[in-house]
């Protein structure tokens, strides 16, 4: 953001959860990107903006998580709906956990945001600076690749998130219960019980879950944005503008990422045998064939009202936090001999 001015400086469009990098300009002192900023400074800010935005957003997260097994493989109208729409979800977790089960999970998903986005930041870094965005559609293929390796690394801490979200008090209980005291008793008793491979059980649904909702952003966001502009809601470049343009995307975005939420929230929540395989699901294309069999296609779209809740404002805080981080280390003097 132009310093005094309110308006954001030339960021491309988000992915899902984090921005991309922006574009290069004229190279700044010693190679480095516009604004004399390093690669791997702005991986480190990407990643601390991530984890910022998502203190922010994570009770969405909590109550997207219990929505998204509540019912689990029961026909509508067969079962309990302690959770019944975001706000009365929220307040379902309130009584039941009481303030601090809004943000149940969240040490495990401030690991997720650092790991994920880190990750995702830097590949896409490398496919800007090898020129692969300046492709026709390059720019959506990168962000899906680079999206599905963060998916893929971060994958243990939504695991372990999403076992923390999940645990609550056996009258509002929905879903397996893992019972873990502590995000790092989750990772040790995983560990223990089923190896390293444990601690990537779930991952084939997270992988395209990511890599399709940072397709989709990445396809819509700038367009949407445009659109809200085109339309004078807002003053062009101006934060309005964005958070409104991601909440105009996050409607294609929720509708096409969804499913693949619901898949990778299931999978990841699911009992294990002694020998780590699912009791419920034996991977992703089962799991998604049960839903649908069982609870209906409308099934697939549990918490769809707290994912798209989540998209506009995660995105916009994302690029608040990223844009403010990256101003102050232009402001650092530049080292002495």
């Amino acid at each position: 953001m132009a310093a005094g001015t309110g308006t954001l400086a030339p960021f491309p469009a988000a992915l899902p959860e984090f921005p991309c990098p922006p574009q290069s300009r004229a190279p700044g002192p010693q190679g480095s990107p516009a604004g004399g900023v390093p690669p791997a400074a702005d991986l480190v800010l990407g990643a601390a903006a991530g984890c910022m935005a998502c203190v922010l957003t994570n009770p969405l997260e909590v109550v997207k998580t219990r929505l998204q097994l509540q019912g689990e493989l029961r026909a509508p109208g067969t079962y309990p709906r302690p959770y019944r729409g975001v706000l009365r979800a929220a307040g379902a977790v309130c009584r039941a956990d009481g303030l601090r089960g809004l943000q149940k999970g969240l040490a495990a998903g401030l690991l997720y945001q650092g790991l994920m986005n880190g990750v995702r930041f830097y590949c896409y870094s490398c496919a800007l600076a090898a020129g692969w965005t300046g492709w026709p559609g390059g720019t959506v293929v990168a962000g899906a690749v680079a999206g599905a390796v963060g998916a893929f690394v971060g994958s243990p801490a939504y695991l372990v998130k999403t076992h923390l979200q999940a645990q609550t008090l056996a009258a509002v209980a929905v879903g397996h219960q893992h019972n873990h005291e502590s995000i790092s008793g989750a990772f040790e008793s995983i560990y223990r019980q089923h190896g390293v491979a444990g601690l990537w059980r779930g991952v084939t649904g997270a992988v395209p879950r990511v890599a399709v909702g940072s397709a989709a952003q990445l396809a819509t966001f700038a367009s949407a944005k445009d659109w809200v502009c085109e339309h004078q809601w807002f003053g062009e470049g101006s934060w309005a503008a964005v958070l409104a343009g991601g909440m105009v995307s996050g409607v294609a975005v929720a509708v096409t990422m969804t499913p693949f939420d619901v898949v990778s929230t299931r999978l990841y929540n699911q009992p294990v045998d002694a020998d780590g395989a699912g009791k419920l699901y034996r991977g992703f294309w089962d799991c998604f064939v049960q839903i649908s069999s069982k609870e209906g296609l409308l099934g697939l779209y549990k918490g769809i009202g707290a994912v798209y809740l989540r998209l506009g404002p995660h995105t916009v805080l994302s690029l608040f936090f990223w844009d403010e981080l990256r101003k102050m280390v232009q402001q650092q003097p530049p080292a002495g001999p």
